[in-house]
This record gives structure tokens, C-alpha cells and sequence, in this order.
């Protein structure tokens, strides 16, 4: 299972309470899914670079929230009920660029994160340009 980030941008002048509540409402329906929550982080209020109009005003910072999960690939599908929920401002599903995922036998299995590129003649190039310059 892939490892994503799902930020959630919640509304400046909402409780604990209710972020709490949609957080655990969101890592229920990753629990269900047999995915698994590895990190949540709250990143306190944010001021945003242009206002977002919803119905009861326009909003200039928020709160922002964090949370790394590991899920199936379509799950985002099934957030689509947080289009509905009046506390958030915005939310995004990205693939996080990290490196672990989740293997079929429930293992965490570093993976390779950089690409290898081999050009021939790069360092013969590089080196007859500096000659010539002098």
C-alpha cells in the first residue's frame, strides 16, 4: 500500500474538539479500508495568501492538519465526503515522496528514492571545456 498525506485546512475558529472528532472520523474510514495511520501532525494556524469564500464568509487563515496514512491506491475516491463537512476550508490527497511502504506481508520496506542516470562523456566534456576557457 502506497503512503500518502491528507492535509486538512480546517476553519480558524473551530474547537479541538471538532478537529479531533473529523480526525477520527477520517482514520476510521482508513482503519476500515485496512489501511493504517502512521503520523498526524497539527501545524497550527496559517495565514493564506487569498481569502477562501465559503457561506458564512471569507476565510484569511486557517488551521491546518497533516496526516500520513497508508491505504489502497483508491482511496481517495472515498474521500469525497469531506467535499460536504462545513469545518474545512480545503483538503488534498497527495502520494507522499517518503521512503517506506507497506509491503503484502505488512512490512515496511525501504524503497529507492533516487534515480540513477549514467551519461558517457559528461566528465571528458566538463573537463576539455575548463581547458579550453583558460
Amino acid at each position: 500500500m502506497p503512503l500518502y498525506d491528507c492535509m486538512l485546512l480546517f476553519k480558524p475558529h473551530m474547537k479541538a474538539e471538532a478537529l479531533t472528532d473529523l480526525v477520527i472520523k477520517v482514520g476510521k474510514h482508513v482503519y476500515g479500508r485496512n489501511g493504517v495511520l502512521t503520523e498526524i501532525k497539527s501545524l497550527g494556524t496559517v495565514q493564506l495568501g487569498y481569502g477562501i469564500k465559503k457561506l458564512d464568509g471569507r476565510y484569511y487563515q486557517g488551521k491546518m492538519m497533516q496526516m500520513t496514512m497508508m491505504t489502497p491506491p483508491n482511496f481517495n475516491n472515498e474521500l469525497h465526503y469531506l467535499n460536504k463537512e462545513d469545518r474545512l476550508l480545503r483538503w488534498l490527497l497527495v502520494k507522499n515522496r517518503g521512503d517506506l511502504q507497506l509491503d503484502s506481508s505488512d512490512n515496511y520496506v525501504p524503497l529507492r528514492t533516487q534515480v540513477h542516470q549514467e551519461f558517457r562523456g559528461d566528465e571528458k566534456e566538463d573537463s576539455s571545456d575548463e581547458d579550453t576557457e583558460n
